[in-house]
Formats: structure tokens, sequence, C-alpha cells
């Protein structure tokens, strides 16, 4: 029988008023390790500014690693320097693979520079279905073989050609993979019905800056005409906006004044619009958020693929819209697991009803604090959120994932005065 989980950490939050301050954002998770997965195409250092000090970067470094690649991290500079070696590997290290999501990330560029690849199915957060189908049907219109047995799932392209791919849905994951490998394929790939998210084009401006013809950067239509080489670069990681939508949401939550530094308010067109429609009043500058607190009403929300509400702010939002006044409309489009996080909320008091993925939320609702699962990245922050406006203590259990996608998370609250903190599972009876 398999031992079971060690325990991690537990934040331990109660309400002490508004949240005031400024707070300053890292870079992009969803960005920084695509960017680093990049690094096995360049002839030469990439070196990555603006690397977030989350949990997932050093478990990336180690995939990398065991691929070949010398990989130093800064994270107090909140610098990666990436090296490929004479000695590249096809196959990645399973128990770092398995860790981390993004390590499907590795696929593209391996295929693209190798022409061969073997990785075991990746890891990450439970919050629905999400293979690697668009992934391989894509490689295989550029010429690759594909193999795939239980666990893994190998790739071998003898010629690596340009081709045109359709996407049945916007993926994210494979319009990067399928980029990244046609950069250096064979003649002209065309991708269409594209992921458009900002990582995604912040990926296509770092393989442009190394050499890459891309075209359509941004729109649903990417055609990349594959080259020899790639360069070495330095490149800033863009803003976070999913962690910046995160403060954004606890400022009209807890009914404060934040002001949020180095964030692309244009990469957060819809969570804003939402923000004001609930009655949050929102100053925009040209890399900064002021977020000021009013009364707040209900809104109706479909999460669904950039330029749309995303997924990742979904439960951040059913906090805000726990306290707004009136009956609040939430569908999720993207993950059909998402909303595994409103039975946390129900337990705290919240008066939510879930048809499919419809929820109602009925507001205002008083919320008690109580033991909460951090059952992914982002429930694990929406449960410090609600703590930051229930009655008692609220204690967030599993905060590994949170560190697997906010850099500081506590000391950022903490400034804001939030009353917040960290403690070892030793020292939580609960």
């Amino acid at each position: 029988m398999d031992s079971p989980p060690a325990p991690t950490d537990v934040f331990r939050v109660r309400a002490n008023g508004p949240l005031r301050g400024t707070v300053r954002l890292s870079g992009a998770k969803n960005s920084a390790l695509k960017l680093m997965a990049a690094a096995l195409l360049v002839d030469g250092e990439l070196t990555l500014e603006a690397v977030p000090r989350i949990a997932d970067v050093p478990v990336m470094a180690d995939v990398l690693r065991g691929l070949g690649m010398d990989v130093d991290l800064d994270p107090e500079a909140e610098v990666a320097r990436l090296r490929p070696t004479e000695a590249l590997h096809w196959h990645a290290p399973q128990d770092a693979v398995t860790r981390i999501r993004a390590s499907i990330s590795c696929l593209g560029p391996l295929v693209g520079r190798l022409r061969h690849a073997r990785l075991a199915l990746p890891g990450g957060d439970k919050i629905g279905a999400r293979g690697i189908d668009l992934h391989l049907r894509g490689l295989a219109a550029m010429g690759a073989t594909i193999d795939e047995r239980p666990g893994e799932v190998e790739v071998i392209a003898s010629e690596l050609h340009g081709a045109i791919i359709p996407l049945d849905f916007p993926s994210v994951g494979a319009t990067e993979n399928l980029v990244m490998a046609a950069a250096l394929a064979d003649g002209e790939t065309v991708i269409d019905n594209a992921a458009r998210e900002p990582e995604i084009q912040d990926l296509c401006r770092m393989l442009v800056a190394m050499g890459a013809r891309i075209d359509g950067i941004g729109s649903p239509t990417i055609s990349v005409e594959g080259v020899d080489r790639l360069a070495s670069v330095t490149w800033t990681t863009c803003p976070d906006r999913i962690e910046a939508g995160t403060y954004a949401f606890a400022a009209a939550l807890t009914g404060g004044d934040v002001v949020i530094e180095r964030v692309q308010p244009s990469a957060l067109t819809m969570p804003l619009l939402k923000l004001r429609a609930a009655g949050a009043i929102v100053e925009e500058g040209a890399d900064s958020l002021r977020v000021k607190a009013a009364d707040l009403d209900a809104v109706d929300v479909v999460t669904l693929p950039y330029p749309g509400f995303p997924t990742d702010l979904q439960p951040q939002l059913m906090v805000l819209l726990t306290q707004a006044i009136g009956t609040s409309r939430v569908t999720e489009n993207v993950f059909e697991s998402r909303f595994s996080f409103v039975d946390e909320l129900l337990r705290m008091g919240a008066d939510v009803h879930l048809d499919g993925h419809h929820a109602l939320i009925h507001g205002p609702s008083r919320l008690h604090g109580t033991t909460l699962a951090g059952l992914d990245v982002r429930a694990g922050a929406a449960g410090t959120l609600a703590g930051l406006v229930a009655d008692g203590e609220t204690y967030v259990r599993d905060v590994h994932h949170v560190d697997r996608g906010y850099a500081d998370f506590v000391p950022r609250l903490q400034a804001l005065g939030a009353d917040v903190e960290r403690l070892p599972a030793a020292a939580f009876d609960g």
C-alpha cells in the first residue's frame, strides 16, 4: 500500500477589514514555464527575467535538466539562465514530468530540435480532462509518428514539415507546442483556431526575437515559417494577469483600495469589465491598476478562452459574488471540474446552487470560518480570499497548490493589511 501523502502547510485567515496599499506582481506562471521549455530550441543561452518565485519553476528546471539542459535559477533576482548542452536527451525524467502539467510544453521543442521525444503524461491540477490529443494530431499532420502507451507518449519525426492544422478547440497547450515545433520545421505551418492568450503572444514574440518567423500573433490564425536555428536572447516574462485579477477581486471583496503594479490592463479586459459591472471602481494606468470598492451588485459571467473571462479567475470571482446583492449566474465552459470549489463555499455558508455547468449565487451571504481544502492553485487562493471576509478563523489546507501559482502570496496579502499567516501542518490541530 502507498504511504499517505506528506502533510503540507496551512493558511490561517481572519477578517481584518479592507485591504489597502500597493502590490507589485510577478511574471506570469503560464508564460514563464513555457518560455523555459522554449530554451530547448536555442543555439546558445536564454536569459529570462521576471521569473516568478513559484514552486513550479524549480520543478520545470528539473525537467529540463533531465533533458540535458544547464539551468541556473536566481529566485531573488527573478532570473533564469538556460542553455542546451551537446548531450540533449529526447526522453524526459518521469518523476519530474508527472509533477507538473507544463512539462508537456517540452514536447514541441524536443520534436522540433531533436525530431524525437518521449514524455510521461504530465501531472498538475485535477480540474478536468486536459488530454493532449490536439497536440499529437498537429504533430502527426507535420509528419510525426505517434506511439501512445499507458502513461506515456513517444513522437518520432524523421522529417518534420509544415502543415495546415485546424484545432477543434483553441487549446493553449496545443498552440504552444505546435508553434515551437514549427519554428524549426521545414516549410510553413498554419494553425487555425489557435489560442490567443497573452502568454502565447509572449512566447511567440520571444521566438521572433530569437529569429523565428511568425505571423498572426494574437489572432486565431498563426503562421510559422520554419528556420534553421534560433539565437540567444534576453526576455522579460509578461505580467501575470491571473495574479493581478486575484488581488483586484480581493480589493473589491474586502471593501478596500489597492494599487496593483506591473500589470497589463489590456490583458484583463473582460475581468475588469465584470468587476466594474459588480460596482467596483477601476482605474487603469499604463502598467498599473487601482481597484476601489463600492457596494457590490450581482453579475452574470461565462468563462471562455481568451479574450473571454478566464476560468482561472472563476473561483475568486465566485467568492466575490457571495457578497454581492442579488443573484449572479456563473457558467463554466472550460474545465468541467472547476466547480469542485463550490462545496468548500457551501460549508462556509454561501448560497450557491449548481445546475450542470451553471452556478447561481445568491448574495450577500454571511460566511463562517472553517477548514477548506485547497483543491488546486486557484481554489486555494479563492479559499484564502473567502477567509478575508468570513467570521472567525478560516484554515486553507494543501497550500502547496497555491505555491505553484502565486509568488509570496502570504507576505503580499499581509503587506495589504490582511490577517493571514502560514502555519506548518504540525502546528495545525484542525
